[in-house]
C-alpha cells in the first residue's frame, strides 16, 4: 500500500531550525517562507511532515520542553547540592546579556507573552511546561532542605513557584536590555533569600 513518499530530510534537524527561528522572531513574525528557507524544505515537504505552521510551532514547544527538562534534570543530578543547582542556574542568567544568542529570552515565556492566553492549545502546552519546570525546582528545594541549606519551615512548592517567577522576570529583563551588572545584583538578592529565613517568608500550607 502506498503511504506517501519517504521524507528526504532529517525531521529533527528541520525542527531545530524552526525552533531557533521562532525563538528569535516569535510566531507571528515568522513567515512560512522564512521557515522553508531556514529548514531547507519545499512547501510540499513542509506540509507532508508538519501539516501546518501552527502544528510545527506546537512541535517546537514540545521539543523545547523536552530539551529543557532533560537539561535541568541533568544539571540537578550533577550539582554538588540542591542549593548549588539553584545558584548555578540563576548565575547563568547574567551571561545571557552577552553572546550570539543574547537577549532572546525564554521561548516558553516569549510564547506566553505573545499569545496572552488567546490560543488555548498553545497556552495549555506552555502551562504544562511550566508545571514540569516548577517540579524540578521543587525537587532542588526539597534536596536543599534535606541538606540543611534551606529552611525546612518554608513550603517547597511555594518556594519553587517563587524561583520560577523570579527566573521568568530576570529573563524578561535581559530581553528588555538590562545589563549584566544589574542582573547579577538581582540574582545575588534572590539567592540571599534562600539562605536567610528572615528575608523570604514562604508560609507553610500546614500552618
Amino acid at each position: 500500500m502506498n503511504v506517501g513518499r519517504p521524507l528526504q530530510f532529517n525531521p529533527d534537524k528541520a525542527l531545530g531550525s524552526a525552533m531557533q527561528l521562532f525563538w528569535n522572531n516569535g510566531y507571528e513574525s515568522t513567515s512560512l517562507q522564512d521557515l522553508l528557507t531556514a529548514m531547507k524544505l519545499s512547501k510540499s515537504s513542509f506540509y507532508q511532515a508538519f501539516k501546518s505552521k501552527k502544528q510545527l510551532f506546537l512541535n517546537t514547544i514540545l521539543s523545547y520542553q523536552a530539551l529543557l527538562v532533560d537539561d535541568l534534570l541533568l544539571q540537578l543530578k550533577q550539582a554538588d547540592t540542591g542549593k548549588a543547582f539553584i545558584e548555578n542556574l540563576f548565575s547563568c542568567v547574567a551571561e545571557e546579556t552577552v553572546g550570539v544568542d543574547a537577549r532572546r529570552g525564554c521561548l516558553l515565556m516569549n510564547t506566553a507573552s505573545e499569545f496572552a492566553q488567546t490560543d488555548d492549545e498553545i497556552a495549555d502546552l506552555v502551562s504544562e511546561s511550566l508545571v514540569k519546570i516548577t517540579a524540578i525546582f521543587e525537587r532542588a528545594v526539597v534536596q536543599a532542605q534535606q541538606e540543611g541549606d534551606i529552611s525546612a519551615n518554608k513550603d517547597a512548592h511555594d518556594l519553587a513557584v517563587y524561583l520560577l517567577s523570579n527566573m521568568s522576570g530576570l529573563k524578561n529583563m535581559v530581553k528588555a536590555g538590562a545589563d549584566k551588572e544589574t542582573i547579577t545584583s538581582i540574582v545575588d538578592t534572590i539567592l540571599l533569600t534562600l539562605g536567610d529565613p528572615s528575608i523570604t517568608q514562604v508560609t507553610s500550607k500546614n500552618d
